[in-house]
């Protein structure tokens, strides 16, 4: 198994198809969870309504929809005390689905982000048992260790919290848009005016959040390194008391990564008061403009609630996925750097026409071997000798370590 060159890093390509293929083995699970996704979409939809009807078609006397007025009259009855029941038993029942709905998805996606760390955690495990001395060499041992803790774990974050939460709220959003436009068309452009000034800020603002938080896991790392060299050097280090100094490197190293992360920090706190600011803007212009076709008469009040509570609810899903950049930012990077690791490639592998070895018999004989940690400093070379069944060799250099 000769040591070749460092073999040329792969083409640098988008992580997002390999940490969708984590999923595959868990297509099942995250079906149902979509399922309960599909729960939540629909009862955050039907739950301005029912407060629609007790305005319009209880207090105002408006008739109901013939849709509608057949399956209250089958469920409830037919008079107001019967829509009032039907009104109110729709609240409990959108509420009860949507808690369903959202305990199903949580507790699906949980378990789906759990499996998935683990075997993630033993791909990058076992692929790092698999490196040659020469990778190990030149990785540092606390970087690699939070590799497979911290940037595992940022992963698991993303699958649990983000995943399939982006998707309910882009759902939400959708059909939010589509009733809206149903309603009101001309109602709807101006709730969502706003909306391209909103993506903007948030794409602005993504970019330079996924670069502080690649920043961020760097320095961490860099901090694990350090404890890690010193704990398993503590003798060395009281033999020659380097306390002192392993404490001041360590602080100076722990004040950079503070000072790393606050930058970090006051690029995200940025983030969601814009948006807020923004969502308030395009609600005074719903409200103003919606009163005062209220007040001409031109649309109930009934509706104006609904396009109020759905423009809360659609403000709502934005804030939550300007959040989410975050968590989004955080996994890539993490990912980016698992990938290193799983795309590097031992150096020590064997030809092409290698052969498995047969039974050993106890006898060891080396021909002309030639060994080194660096192609450009050898260790051995041409060494030849013969190890007799039952005798001890060893290899001792001048510090007497083998």
């Amino acid at each position: 198994m000769p040591e070749t060159a460092a073999p040329p890093n792969p083409p640098a390509t988008s992580n997002w198809p390999k940490m969708l293929e984590l999923l595959g083995p868990h297509w099942k699970t995250l079906s149902f969870a979509l399922l309960a996704v599909i729960g939540e979409t629909a009862t955050d939809l039907l739950e301005p309504w029912p407060l629609k009807i007790i305005v319009d078609n209880l207090l105002q006397s408006k008739p109901l929809p013939p849709s509608l007025t057949a399956i209250v009259s089958h469920i409830a009855g037919q008079n107001k005390f019967a829509v009032l029941n039907f009104a109110v038993l729709a609240v409990m029942v959108i509420a009860v689905v949507g808690a369903v709905s959202s305990y199903t998805e949580k507790y699906l996606t949980t378990s789906v982000g759990q499996w998935v760390m683990h075997d993630l955690r033993r791909t990058l495990y076992q692929h790092i048992h698999h490196l040659s001395l020469a990778e190990h060499d030149e990785k540092r041992t606390g970087d690699l260790i939070s590799r497979v803790t911290s940037d595992i774990e940022a992963v698991q974050d993303f699958i649990t919290s983000a995943l399939l939460g982006m998707l309910v709220n882009a759902l939400t959003l959708v059909g939010m848009v589509a009733v809206m436009f149903y309603i009101n068309w001309r109602f709807t452009l101006i709730a969502l005016s706003i909306v391209p000034v909103l993506f903007l800020v948030v794409f602005f603002f993504t970019k330079r959040i996924k670069k502080a938080s690649r920043a961020v896991r760097q320095k961490e790392s860099e901090l694990l390194t350090i404890v890690q060299e010193v704990f398993s050097s503590i003798r060395v280090v009281k033999a020659f008391t380097r306390e002192d100094y392993e404490q001041q490197r360590f602080e100076e190293q722990s004040l950079e990564n503070v000072e790393t992360a606050l930058a970090a920090r006051a690029v995200k706190a940025k983030l969601s008061p814009i948006v807020e600011v923004l969502a308030a803007v395009g609600t005074c212009l719903v409200l103003g403009y919606g009163a005062r076709l209220a007040m001409a008469g031109q649309l109930t009040a009934g509706v104006l609630i609904v396009f109020l509570l759905y423009l809360g609810k659609m403000y709502k899903p934005m804030r939550e996925l300007s959040k989410m950049t975050d968590t989004v930012s955080k996994a890539t990077v993490s990912y980016e750097r698992i990938q290193e690791v799983l795309n590097t490639v031992s150096r020590v592998r064997d030809l092409p026409r290698a052969r498995r070895a047969g039974r050993f018999k106890g006898k060891l004989e080396f021909d002309r071997v030639g060994f080194s940690y660096n192609p450009d400093q050898p260790i051995l070379t041409e060494v030849s000798f013969q190890i007799e069944p039952g005798q001890v060799a060893a290899f001792v250099g001048p510090s007497g370590a083998g």
